[in-house]
């Protein structure tokens, strides 16, 4: 994709990521040819790993015919291994033949849009790429293309264009043939056949993993699930590099067909539209659900006429400023702006001297789409209605009552004071359904008695840092100090600030701050998923109150013999708790074989009524997890239950 994310979700931590990246890219440098050739033989190491088993499988299987067939003699056990292998070797068949869905989206016929279609066929032919079987038109604001494996693993491609109606609005059509150019630029033989290869590779094994985990075949994906595990994540951080050249290669195919000067402005014409587009545009749409019960049935007609406009010369310098101001990092394949200027040569040292965007007289839409664009517009028009009509009436209904209650606040804040919970419930009504100047003196009030509430302190400062107050740092901060879940939306409001003000390294400071944060987040949340036995606890530390409460739930369930209760020992973000609450069963030995159902059972029924301020991790330490009993019940005062 040349627009979107390209995010991929990956089990190896971002450590270990890191650092193999790194590694990487200095060996990539050094050594491209051998870099290459190590990726190729960890691209094809997934596909021997299949065919050795299936091999062998076969090889098995025509042995044991091949005696029985020899000696003559069929017993019962020798026709029981080969049935047994016939149904092994058709259950690893089937896995191979990974479905992989088509995308979704209009698709567009040749004949009701010759001018696309000779548009693409032209892109397609200069670039020796191959020929698109669909074209799709989608109401995103991207485009891409999808190469859809019909055999699975054995390939036999069938190729999608997709193309958002978004995208062409906003563009020239010399900057949309960049786009698509860029997109083609993947599957393009005037560059490396060997990274748009490699390029597939990498969608088409999580897609593979994906299936298999989903696919509900036990049997499959116990074979595959310890190697896919380690092989797809592996797999990706390893050729990310490669992947990331590729993106590099696709500019340069779209720098040769349209010229520096229209693929520059494509790209910075997309990060400036993009944010227009979900800061501005539709920000003021969805506010209409305040005043109007119904959708807006003109959505797109709208977007066409935004788009046909100038933006604000002021708002669109800032969105360019902070495109500029961010780092190419291992988040996403795709590099920074600022890289990709620089790559094509089109980045000048005094980055103000980049121009921003002008009207675009006459769409990439209307010149390739021609009269066909006017009925697109109205089916995604309608389409954008039906989806959003039922829940944008829910939302209006939820509208009106809470304008209700933010009057009745108001009107009992003439005559009495309100209490601390009335006084927070006025300030959150008041900023969803009023102007920024309306809160600011009900949150200085509030924040003279509640210094500390991490919210007010985010919202005052916001408010501060939107008035171009730069006094609404430290309220973030405070915030921040406050409240972890706060720190990643106060870094991106302080660092839109600070990019307004053009003080660019502090804004990456936050920025990078933000990034750090967000890493120990996936961490800290990585260590709470599980417990093993290995692991240090220390004691609950919850009031005679708390363990009182949880006492009197836990003494509904007869079957409970005892209840150990611990905190485990975390690295990130001690100050939010991890419990761990084990319970032991009462069993009949005689006449108990089997306890794991049961164990699975009020597991189930204690995780969803106990009700407990805090996250609790609840296991049943009777049968299969017994080795559990030691470690917590050596914690100083962890048993906090036991019947008679």
């Amino acid at each position: 994709m040349f627009w979107g994310t390209g995010a991929l979700k990956m089990t190896l931590n971002q450590e270990k990521f890191d650092r193999l990246v790194q590694k990487l890219e200095a060996f990539g440098r050094k050594q491209p040819s051998a870099y290459k050739f190590r990726t190729a033989i960890l691209a094809t190491l997934g596909y021997a790993y299949i065919f050795v088993i299936l091999a062998a499988t076969a090889a098995l299987l025509t042995g044991i015919i091949w005696l029985m067939l020899t000696s003559r003699r069929f017993n019962a056990r020798a026709i029981q291994v080969t049935i047994f292998l016939l149904a092994f070797g058709l259950i690893l068949l089937r896995s191979l033949w990974v479905s992989f869905p088509p995308p979704t989206g209009l698709y567009l016929k040749r004949k009701e849009l010759p001018r696309l279609y000779a548009f693409v066929d032209e892109l397609s032919s200069k670039l020796q790429a191959p020929c698109f079987h669909s074209i799709l038109i989608t109401d995103d604001f991207n485009a891409a293309v999808m190469q859809r494996p019909r055999l699975g693993l054995l390939g036999w491609q069938q190729n999608y264009l997709i193309i958002g109606l978004p995208l062409m609005l906003a563009l020239s059509t010399e900057e949309f043939r960049a786009v698509l150019a860029h997109e083609l630029g993947h599957l393009s033989g005037n560059h490396s056949r060997f990274s748009a290869w490699i390029y597939r590779q990498r969608s088409t094994w999580q897609r593979i993993a994906k299936e298999l985990g989903e696919g509900g075949n036990e049997v499959s994906w116990f074979i595959f699930e310890r190697f896919l595990n380690w092989y797809v994540p592996f797999f990706n951080a390893y050729s990310f590099v490669l992947a990331r050249m590729n993106e590099y290669e696709a500019d340069q195919c779209a720098l040769e067909l349209t010229g520096a000067k229209n693929t520059a402005s494509a790209l910075i014409n997309v990060e400036i539209k993009a944010r227009f587009l979900e800061n501005s545009f539709f920000s003021k749409i969805y506010k209409q659900v305040n005043t109007e019960i119904e959708a807006p049935k003109s959505v797109f007609t709208e977007m066409k006429a935004a788009f046909s406009k100038q933006i604000d010369s002021t708002e669109s310098s800032l969105y360019l400023t902070q495109a500029l101001a961010e780092k190419t990092d291992n988040h996403d394949t795709h590099p920074c702006l600022s890289d990709r200027l620089n790559a094509l040569q089109c980045l000048p040292k005094n980055q103000e001297q980049i121009s921003l965007p002008t009207t675009t007289k006459v769409s990439a839409a209307r010149e390739v789409l021609g009269t066909a664009l006017d009925k697109l517009i109205d089916y995604f028009n309608q389409v954008w209605y039906d989806k959003t009509a039922t829940p944008w009436r829910q939302k209006y209904a939820q509208v009106q009552e809470s304008l209700t209650a933010l009057n009745e606040l108001e009107n009992k804040s003439l005559e009495d004071k309100l209490n601390t919970e009335e006084a927070w419930q006025r300030i959150q009504l008041t900023l969803n359904f009023k102007d920024n100047s309306s809160a600011l003196p009900l949150l200085k009030d509030f924040l003279d008695t509640n210094e500390n509430h991490a919210l007010a302190n985010y919202f005052m400062g916001e408010i501060l840092l939107n008035q171009q107050n730069p006094a609404g740092i430290k309220y973030i901060e405070k915030a921040m100090a406050k409240d972890i879940q706060i720190v990643i939306d106060g870094c991106q409001v302080i660092y839109s600030f600070l990019i307004g003000q053009n003080d660019i390294n502090t804004a990456n400071s936050y920025k990078q701050r933000a990034e750090e944060h967000y890493d120990k987040l996936v961490r800290a949340e990585e260590e709470r998923q599980y417990i093993k036995p290995k692991d240090k606890y220390q004691p609950h530390g919850l009031s005679k109150s708390q363990l009182h409460s949880l006492c009197q739930q836990l003494s509904c369930y007869t079957e409970i013999k005892e209840v150990y209760l611990v905190q485990k020992v975390l690295e990130y973000f001690p100050e939010k708790p991890l419990y761990v609450l084990g319970v032991t069963r009462k069993v009949n030995w005689w006449n108990e074989t089997d306890t794991q159902p049961k164990n699975s059972h009020l597991e189930n029924q204690l995780s969803n009524n106990i009700e407990f301020d805090g996250r609790i991790f609840i296991l049943v330490i009777t049968g299969e997890y017994s080795h559990f009993d030691k470690p917590l019940s050596k914690v100083h005062n962890a048993l906090i239950y036991q019947t008679k």
